[in-house]
């Protein structure tokens, strides 16, 4: 994702805040009524391997049409089957062919915390998450000023979700922790060349302190990345593009599960 359409995707996303305000109240009452979220956090740190977040994503600004007539609950189903620890959900309508009706079909469809993986600017975004059932959002560093990226984490954690927050480079990662982040995510992927590398995350892994859950995003596409990546520290990897793009995505996941992770220093 250029940067270019980076700035598109949260000017769209601006417009769809200013549509949404009016229902402030009732998504945060619908927030509130919901069932109790599953845990996402414990989900990435139970075992001694490194955990699989399964994409449910159908295209991407970068990649174009992945899977585009893929069915949320049937694929979710096959991820769980194949080892998958938890789901992440493209909800984005206009870029990625997403919907809330995706997550709600791919969670009701296993017993896996489902990641709402979209762009999320407002309060009124993550009540409208925890109130289709979404049990984490993620919350990108570039995209937010420090205040909401610390109001948007908090806010999401007293609803009983886990927030995701993604950086890429070294001074992103300062910020997630400076804001209290506990669940961090690198993404591989450069926004502004659209480069990916998984050694983006492990020139960082060794930066964040073993109290917090680190996840690398994009571009992950082996079991041996991911034993690499586990070697380096890494408690869970999120894979999209190599899961949807395989002839049978359970069995894909099948092939990255079960690398050990090693655990890092409580710095």
């Amino acid at each position: 994702m250029a940067q270019g359409t980076l700035a598109r995707i949260l000017e769209t996303k601006r417009e769809e805040v200013a549509s949404l305000r009016p229902r402030a109240r009732q998504l945060r009452n619908r927030a509130v009524d919901a069932p109790p979220p599953r845990d996402f956090a414990r989900s990435l740190r139970e075992g001694e391997v490194v955990s699989v977040i399964a994409e449910v994503k159908r295209r991407s600004p970068g990649a174009g049409e992945i899977r585009p007539h893929l069915e949320p609950g049937e694929l979710a189903a096959a991820y769980e089957a194949g080892g998958a620890r938890a789901l992440s959900v493209l909800t984005d309508a206009q870029y990625f062919g997403g919907s809330l009706d995706d997550l709600v079909r791919a969670r009701e469809a296993v017993a896996l915390p489902t990641l709402r993986k979209d762009f999320l600017l407002a309060e009124v975004q993550v009540h409208e998450a925890r109130a289709a059932g979404a049990d984490a959002i993620l919350l990108i560093v570039r995209a937010l000023d420090d205040p909401s990226l610390r109001g948007l984490r908090e806010l999401a954690e007293e609803l009983g979700m886990s927030a995701l927050v993604e950086v890429h480079d070294r001074a992103e990662l300062e910020r997630a922790l400076e804001s209290g982040a506990t669940v961090v995510g690198i993404n591989n992927r450069d926004l502004a060349t659209f480069e990916t590398s998984i050694q983006v995350t492990l020139d960082l892994a060794s930066e964040v302190p073993g109290d917090r859950i680190l996840v690398s995003e994009s571009g992950i596409g082996s079991g041996e990345e991911v034993a690499r990546l586990g070697r380096g520290g890494v408690d869970a990897v999120l894979v999209g593009g190599s899961l949807l793009s395989a002839r049978e995505p359970g069995r894909a996941v099948t092939e990255l599960v079960s690398h050990p992770r090693v655990a890092r220093p409580y710095v």
